[in-house]
């Protein structure tokens, strides 16, 4: 059974205009008017894809819906998520009980992969308090530039492979190559010494060691999935799954260090990677708490709402992110058999916080809140209650309720202290 959901213009047309600044110009023809957002309705949450079976309770849901949810996103969006490799190895290439003024331990692990197609590597970069009395939560992150931008520390090594050409204001980078001068260039995104202080831990890896992001050139070849021969089918694939698949591995690295609290973890990311963290918390149900900075389309946002970046563009300008099946719905957005809060429901009863910001209309605000508020039939199977609601798009009034929260952000798409300032607060609110 389907959910009629009918947008008045009007309505639209209000909330634009109480929440937001001036509409963008359009680049690539996407559409930035909620008075032209069309009709649309939303597949039930709580039924399987071909809508012939319906949970009533929490076990139906884990046991039949999800499983099924779970498999179609993959195949006709994401991509299948490759297995674990047949042998893994953790590598401490260099480790301090000194660092950041003493107060954190460092170690650099290399997290080696091997399987039937050959070796692969990534280097993970973790911070934990240094004197904890007991194994500590973890926050994660996969970042664009590299280990070295995330913290101003020379002693931190630079990626052996591509790198990202960016232009940021703080980091600007045009040869694909790390430089020793990018050295905690964006770190105002990742407040590792706040976070330690507190008394959490802290990872991060270069997402390009996963899957190198080139964007319109198929990566495959360099990438997590060269290590799969080919009578497998995972030799080649989407890019991100494959960095979902990478942050699982890093879980995997991360439950091996005696200070880490197994149970707390967070995984996070902005942009194309906070899209990721809501693939990996859906998919890994290790992951304790999933914070999707600025998500976007294929991450939290309703693509039924066909509202900034559409699956058409993201897929014409990003050709190698998803699976070549979700290339069928341009245009057909209504064709798929679920949508954004499907995905988001897959990681009920585990936390979810989702943060926009008022300028991001490329990545939908409203579509990303609306992607947990439909998500809430399937979060009251288990019990919770304390939902948000589409009245908490509000600029900088943010929702935390007992599984979800939401925060829309003053300014621009980026991942920003207000941001994290509300992650930490949820977090404690929930025992961290």
């Amino acid at each position: 059974m389907k959910i009629k959901r009918i947008f008045c213009a009007f309505l639209a047309a209000f909330l634009a205009s109480s929440v937001f600044c001036a509409l963008p110009k359009s680049r690539f023809g996407e559409n930035y008017d909620e008075s032209k957002v069309p009709q649309f309705e939303l597949p039930d949450v709580l039924s399987t894809p071909d809508g012939k079976f319906k949970a009533t309770n929490a076990f139906e849901w884990m046991q039949v819906v999800r499983p099924q949810v779970l498999d179609y996103i993959q195949d006709q969006m994401y991509g299948y998520m490759p297995p674990r490799p047949k042998e893994m190895r953790f590598e401490v290439r260099e480790e301090s009980d000194g660092a950041l003024g003493g107060i954190a331990i460092r170690r650099q692990i290399r997290i080696h992969l091997k399987d039937d197609g050959g070796e692969h590597f990534i280097d993970l970069l973790l911070y934990i308090p240094k004197n904890a009395k007991k194994p500590v939560p973890v926050f994660h992150g996969l970042n664009f530039c590299g280990n070295h931008s995330v913290v101003d520390d020379p002693a931190i090594f630079l990626p052996s492979g591509w790198v990202r050409n960016t232009s940021y204001p703080t980091l600007i980078v045009k040869d694909n190559k790390p430089h020793d001068e990018h050295r905690g260039k964006l770190g105002f995104r990742w407040p590792v010494e706040k976070l330690l202080k507190l008394g959490y831990a802290f990872s991060t890896a270069h997402y390009g060691d996963i899957y190198p992001d080139k964007e319109k050139e198929d990566s495959s070849a360099d990438s997590i999935y060269k290590i799969f021969g080919k009578s497998s089918k995972f030799s080649k694939g989407p890019a991100t799954i494959a960095w979902a698949w990478g942050n699982s591995r890093i879980i995997d690295c991360l439950q091996a260090q005696p200070e880490i609290d197994a149970s707390k973890i967070a995984v996070t990311g902005q942009s194309r990677l906070g899209r990721t963290a809501i693939l990996t918390g859906a998919l890994d149900e290790r992951v304790t708490l999933t914070l999707g900075n600025n998500p976007g389309c294929m991450g939290t946002a309703i693509s039924r709402r066909r509202f900034g970046e559409r699956i058409d563009l993201i897929c014409k300008l990003f050709p190698f992110w998803f699976s070549p099946n979700l290339n069928k719905y341009f245009g057909k957005e209504n064709e798929l058999a679920v949508d954004q809060h499907n995905l988001v429901a897959c990681i009920a009863p585990r936390l979810v916080y989702v943060a926009s910001a008022s300028e991001d209309y490329w990545g939908d605000p409203k579509g990303e809140l609306m992607g947990l508020v439909e998500a809430e039939n399937v979060y009251r199977l288990f019990g919770a209650k304390q939902m948000p609601k589409m009245e908490n798009l509000e600029v900088e009034k943010p929702f935390h309720g007992d599984a979800m929260g939401f925060h829309l952000r003053k300014g621009a798409h980026n991942m920003m202290p207000y941001d994290w300032d509300n992650y930490i607060e949820f977090a404690q609110k929930h025992g961290w």
